[in-house]
């Protein structure tokens, strides 16, 4: 007997507890409630969409060296710019741990509001971050976790093992009780712990169908990586029934490779929500059908919280007053049936 609960199991563990706590609610605030006797659950959502006093906002990420940190960038200062109360300092983007602190020191320095910080290195920009929330300023940490709770007033993350988890879910109903179906992988690079919990996410999902991964090889997020891998991919395996390639932007190398290969005969799903990956799932003239969203939007939204933290307002549509610590999104499949609600939200 398997002890652990299998991935289907704890989706729909968690539904149930959605629905009873959904449930719960209704029970108290349904019509047999006294208005008089409604706490006061902090600003309404009408109440934060006002203007408040101006915020002074410091954001810092890494270098946009690949199309979703590059929307993780223009979502920032796109959502700072949709609010008049909001001053967005941009520290010049990079992927060096040292010159990331020294950016943050300045923005502590110049007295900021709030600081937004997808770190390059979650443990090496800890310290910094805590010194930050020590002088005052709450830091919102984007995508890439610190290694201290104290490091942060609120984090806001993707849903890695989440992606996995509905990578595998497609594939398995795509593929419809064929448990003897030859499933491949095409991770990012091994030693991150994203891609580990992308990974996992993806054999526990198999799992619950009888199936697993039979062949697996990993690229590093690039084009040519992407070829690379998958062109080794290819050679290894003459017959594939369906392909899991962790990463859009390294899927134009893996399609590329799929092309001069001349293999159709399994259907394939990316990972991320690019452009270029919608339209083709859009266009339906290539093996890729699919595709599972990592949000770019998360420093966009870490600077919404950093609004709101900063003016002392709540979350309007949540019952308990406050900001939560923690928010992990959502990780839909796109697919041509529902592209179209999706692809706004697309990367370059």
């Amino acid at each position: 007997m398997r002890s652990h609960l299998t991935a289907r199991t704890r989706l729909v563990l968690t539904g149930t507890a959605v629905i009873a706590a959904i449930g719960l609610l209704a029970g108290c605030t349904g019509s047999g409630a006294d208005e008089d006797d409604v706490v006061d659950q902090g600003t309404t959502t009408e109440e934060n969409a006002q203007s408040g006093d101006t915020v002074v906002i410091g954001f810092s990420g890494p270098a946009a060296d690949h199309g979703w940190l590059g929307a993780i960038n223009s979502g920032a200062q796109a959502a700072a710019d949709s609010f008049d109360d909001v001053e967005l300092r941009v520290a010049e983007g990079t992927n060096d741990p040292i010159a990331q602190i020294a950016a943050v020191e300045t923005f502590v320095n110049d007295g900021v509001d709030a600081i937004v910080l997808l770190p390059s290195d979650g443990a090496a920009l800890t310290e910094a971050a805590i010194e930050a929330m020590e002088a005052g300023i709450p830091v919102i940490n984007v995508d890439r976790e610190f290694s201290s709770p104290f490091a942060a007033r609120a984090t806001v993350l993707g849903d890695n093992y989440g992606m996995g988890v509905s990578a595998g879910t497609y594939i398995c109903e795509q593929l419809d009780g064929k448990t003897d179906a030859v499933v491949a992988e095409i991770a990012g690079i091994d030693s991150l712990p994203l891609t580990q919990d992308r990974s996992q996410g993806f054999a526990d999902a198999l799992e619950d169908c009888g199936l697993e991964v039979s062949a697996r090889v990993a690229a590093d997020f690039t084009v040519a990586g992407g070829e690379a891998a998958a062109s080794q991919l290819l050679a290894a395996n003459p017959h594939i029934d369906a392909l899991w390639n962790h990463d859009d932007d390294q899927g134009v190398g893996v399609l590329a490779a799929i092309d001069s290969a001349g293999r159709d005969e399994f259907f394939m799903m990316g990972g991320a929500g690019s452009r270029s990956a919608m339209e083709a799932i859009q266009a339906d003239d290539t093996v890729l059908k699919a595709t599972v969203i990592y949000p770019s939007t998360q420093a966009a939204d870490g600077v919404a919280l950093a609004r709101l933290i900063a003016q002392g307002k709540t979350m309007g549509d949540l019952i308990t007053p406050g900001i939560p610590n923690r928010i992990v999104l959502d990780a839909p499949v796109v697919t041509k049936e529902n592209v179209d609600q999706y692809i706004d939200l697309s990367f370059e």
